[in-house]
């Protein structure tokens, strides 16, 4: 749906440990990495990937890119994603965590601004089973949709993504597209956004919604859901997590309301089906699909 076979990748940050690790996976993958960029590493190759100094002179080089995977420091993430949509790449996954909330605030105004597409910060990515993976979800996890199509997965959890995805594919339900849309307070694409792509793709049978306490994102995402005929699971992470107590992502505190409780019993009003433990998620989606 985001990303096929087709789509031409570019890689910021690549010369980094994380980021030739991760394209030498997403490559293993099918994935069409066209580029790096790694600024004073121009003329290096990374597993037969050309490196450039800029964007600007890799689009120069190589052509147009679909999409950009960022592996960069923190503190410089705002302005690679403004070099990369100066040079025309609409399209921008950003795997760092402990990005500034403004400069996360000021990178969401301005890929809207400019019609883009932004995941995270702090997010594993996103991936086509079969097509293509821009991110660091492990290879093995994924299972393509059958003739019938499959399930698409949107997520704020990273690791709970994995167990998941792999528990589907164990149990024969192949994904359309997954898409993890970061833990952080502020994200390029929110769960609901992601959640509305998902539900209007054709080969998309149902969703799988993972959530965690914090905000307000799994309610939206609900109410959204009821415009739809397609069945909905979901997990929500944080049912013993204490209030006023920030859990591992920026974005899961409970303040007011936002607990696990609180979803949970929002989400079931609203006819969505909340699995008590991760591993429960592949049969509940099973017998949602008639499996």
């Amino acid at each position: 749906m985001l990303i096929d076979e087709n789509t031409r990748v570019l890689v910021q940050g690549i010369t980094g440990h994380q980021g030739r690790s991760h394209t030498r996976a997403m490559l293993d993958y099918g994935t069409r990495i066209v580029a790096g960029v790694t600024p004073g590493r121009g003329g290096e190759t990374v597993e037969g990937v050309p490196v450039y100094d800029t964007v600007a002179r890799a689009v120069e080089d190589r052509g147009p890119f679909d999409i950009s995977i960022l592996f960069v420091p923190a503190p410089h993430v705002r302005d690679a994603c403004t070099e990369a949509l100066d040079a025309g790449v609409l399209r921008a996954v950003v795997v760092a965590e402990h990005v500034p909330l403004h400069d996360e605030l000021r990178l969401v105004h301005i890929f809207r601004r400019r019609g883009g597409l932004l995941l995270g910060p702090n997010c594993p990515g996103l991936a086509s089973p079969g097509k293509s993976k821009v991110g660091i979800m492990p290879n093995h996890i994924f299972r393509p949709p059958g003739s019938s199509g499959g399930v698409g997965v949107v997520s704020r959890s990273g690791t709970l993504t994995y167990e998941i995805v792999y528990a589907l594919s164990l149990r024969g339900i192949g994904q359309t597209t997954v898409i993890g849309v970061g833990g952080d307070r502020v994200c390029g694409t929110t769960m609901t956004e992601a959640a509305r792509l998902l539900m209007e793709d054709g080969e998309t049978r149902g969703l799988v919604m993972v959530g965690e306490i914090g905000g307000r994102a799994e309610e939206e995402t609900a109410l959204l859901a009821e415009r739809y005929d397609k069945p909905v699971a979901a997990y929500i992470a944080g049912r013993t997590a204490p209030p006023e107590k920030r859990m591992g992502h920026a974005g899961a505190l409970i303040g007011e309301g936002g607990s696990a409780g609180d979803k949970i019993s929002f989400l079931r009003d609203h006819g969505i089906t909340v699995a008590s433990r991760p591993g429960e998620v592949a049969d509940i989606t099973a017998s949602l699909l008639g499996l």
